[in-house]
């Protein structure tokens, strides 16, 4: 308590000691002589139970109750006879007196033991959600018929036992798209050094020897070059996300160039695979404040996912536009639709669903994972959803004013 609360009530029970003997229409030298003996009990009461209180500061709540209790009862009696022997009261009447006195001290040294006993209950209670919060238990807070405090410490407790769990829940998934990362890396990058390998040493052995095939070999060696040297900057650009270390620089441009960026970049594979890819804008194209390279890489990525798994003859549509406040990039594919299972984890490491998604189909299953982290590292969400003859992957960004 402040030194300031303690004024407050010194000065509270000094006016209401004068009003009350106004009242009674006590005589003024009686009224100061009473305030004299009262406060000074009061002062050798809070002297005792100072020195009381400081040499008990490590005994328990209730032994600490216990002696509250007496000191303040001790410092009562001591100004009631004072004041009774200043006033002449008769012997009979002090005795009679000092036996109420006892009594009062007596309930009060009851319901302090009582009041000692439940905030001894609620410490071993709390004491308990804190040996279960250690060891890594959810805690769940019961009724502790005690103070508003210790209620509000138990309840903080408890909102703590739910982040450490949930902060617990998350570290195990991420620990397992770890491992499942490190497994399908593991194999993407066996495969085509094992492709290498062997046609290094065809053509060292000279099993190989018709131009036409060399140039073969050479060709098939240079892309399992660039397949892997692809991984590895996958792999490099994620570890950045994770890790927090992206170097954005930020411009100010419009979504309309972003998307033609990459959907220019896109055509030539969709072309090839005998896939049409289209684009419209919805409304005047949104200027953002981006880092255009990886925001290029963000759409560049969802095309080569969409072009990756939709079958010749169908079609991609990447639409562009804004939606209230929000920039919004769309791209439909036909893919045929994502297994309802399957919807939330398609932007987790690694993940590839079915063989259709699998390394055959030139995917290291980074590609998705890097967008959604490029697109949180620009204060966007990305979601997808089943539509129409595929899925439709949207990224909605925070558009400038």
């Amino acid at each position: 308590m402040s030194i300031r609360a303690q004024i407050v009530i010194v000065a509270t029970g000094v006016t209401l000691t004068v009003v009350t003997a106004w009242l009674l229409d006590l005589p003024g030298d009686d009224t100061v002589a009473l305030l004299g003996l009262a406060g000074g009990g009061a002062l050798a009461a809070a002297v005792v139970g100072a020195l009381v209180l400081r040499s008990m500061r490590t005994a328990t709540l209730r032994a600490q109750g216990v002696a509250v209790a007496l000191v303040s009862v001790f410092g009562t009696g001591l100004g009631v006879v004072l004041a009774a022997y200043a006033m002449f009261v008769s012997s009979h009447d002090l005795g009679a007196l000092l036996v109420v006195l006892m009594a009062s001290s007596t309930a009060a040294v009851v319901m302090a033991v009582r009041f000692g006993s439940r905030i001894s209950t609620a410490s071993r209670d709390l004491e308990d959600l804190t040996r279960r919060l250690g060891d890594g238990d959810l805690i769940m807070v019961g009724d502790i018929p005690v103070a508003h405090e210790l209620h509000r410490v138990a309840e903080e407790l408890h909102a703590a036992s739910e982040r450490l769990d949930e902060a617990r829940r998350k570290e195990r998934a991420m620990e397992s798209a770890r491992r499942e990362l490190i497994a399908w890396v593991s194999h993407d990058l066996r495969t085509p050094l094992a492709g290498i390998r062997a046609m290094v040493e065809a053509l060292e052995d000279g099993v190989v020897d018709h131009p036409d095939d060399i140039a073969r070999y050479h060709a098939t060696m240079r892309g399992e070059t660039d397949r892997l040297a692809m991984l590895v900057d996958d792999l490099f650009e994620l570890s950045r996300i994770e890790a927090g270390a992206l170097d954005l620089r930020f411009e100010e441009v419009t979504l309309g160039d972003i998307v033609a960026e990459a959907v220019a970049g896109a055509m030539p594979v969709a072309t090839a695979k005998g896939v049409v890819l289209t684009g419209s804008t919805n409304g005047d194209e949104p200027s953002l404040r981006v880092a255009p390279a990886e925001l290029t890489r963000v759409v560049r990525n969802l095309l080569d996912n969409a072009i990756r798994h939709t079958p010749a003859g169908s079609e991609i549509e990447v639409r562009c536009g804004v939606d209230g406040t929000k920039a919004v990039v769309a791209v439909a594919d036909g893919c045929g639709g994502i297994p309802d299972d399957d919807l939330g984890r398609v932007f987790d490491l690694a993940f590839r669903g079915d063989e259709a998604r699998g390394s055959a189909n030139g995917g290291g299953g980074l590609g998705l994972a890097i967008a959604q982290g490029l697109v949180g590292a620009h204060n966007g969400t990305i979601r997808v959803e089943n539509d129409g003859p595929g899925c439709c992957f949207t990224v909605e960004l925070p558009a400038s004013p």
